[in-house]
């Protein structure tokens, strides 16, 4: 791949025991990778999704304020590359070479379903992690949701809040 170069996964996964539901985005935007905690980007919606799904203020909250977030409400996040080519943060160029150890992580959890942030990271969860064969295999239900990037400017607060509600029966249980 022309002018890019190979990225280490920079930080951990946010995940408790007791986490029902695991959101797994591509890999992290640059501003993600410069703020060490995931959709730093100012324009990114996924915190003012979660804000208004649970009529919380997120948006400019501290790290620890949205990890403790995460905590109560179950919601565990990391995402699928470990190490990737990518050019700047545009998933269309994000070209796999490792994946992150999911199988793995969301073992002694409650973990009950599987969430993509993206078309890509539905593409790579279902390339690495949906195959029944495969040694990496997940048997817990997968729903793609749509992109919370600022770059799916097809997708409207109110569409993402409708199709990310999703996420909801899987907390309430």
């Amino acid at each position: 791949m022309i002018n890019s170069k190979a990225f280490c996964h920079p930080f951990k996964p946010i995940i408790f025991q007791d986490s029902k539901v695991l959101i797994l985005g591509s890999f992290p935007s640059i501003a993600s990778r410069q703020e060490s905690f995931y959709y730093a980007h100012k324009q990114n919606r996924f915190w003012k999704i979660l804000e208004n799904l649970f009529d919380f203020p997120l948006q400019n909250k501290p790290k620890e304020d949205k990890v403790a977030f995460l905590k109560i409400h179950h919601i565990a996040l990391f995402d699928i590359a470990k190490i990737c080519h990518i050019q700047n943060s545009s998933d269309s160029t994000l070209k796999m070479l490792q994946p992150n150890p999911i199988h793995q992580l969301i073992l002694n959890t409650q973990i009950q379903a599987i969430f993509t942030n993206g078309q890509k990271a539905s593409q790579l969860y279902c390339q690495f992690f949906c195959l029944p064969h495969s040694c990496h295999f997940i048997p817990l239900p997968h729903i793609a949701l749509p992109s919370s990037s600022p770059a799916n400017a097809k997708y409207t607060l109110p569409l993402l809040l409708k199709e990310w509600s999703k996420i909801l029966p899987y907390l309430t249980n």
